[in-house]
């Protein structure tokens, strides 16, 4: 076989028939339940600060703040 024979073979059967835009809605469809499934999990994150305000104010009563060693350190 020549190399012209093995690469008219080839592209005979590399040709490809069918809907390929039926084909490639699997990669969207698969994306966009990816993507509802991380909106689920940042949903479910909302409010959360709030469901434990009873612990932030009993630590911030526990540990007071003092403000004038707030900051980054500088003086």
């Amino acid at each position: 076989m020549t190399l012209a024979t093995i690469v008219t073979l080839a592209a005979e059967g590399a040709e490809h028939h069918g809907n390929v835009q039926a084909e490639t809605f699997v990669f969207g469809a698969i994306a966009f339940v990816v993507f509802l499934a991380l909106g689920f999990v940042t949903l479910t994150y909302r409010n959360v600060a709030n469901r434990h305000a009873h612990k932030a104010e009993a630590y911030a009563k526990k540990n007071p703040v003092d403000l004038s060693q707030a900051g980054h350190g500088h003086h």
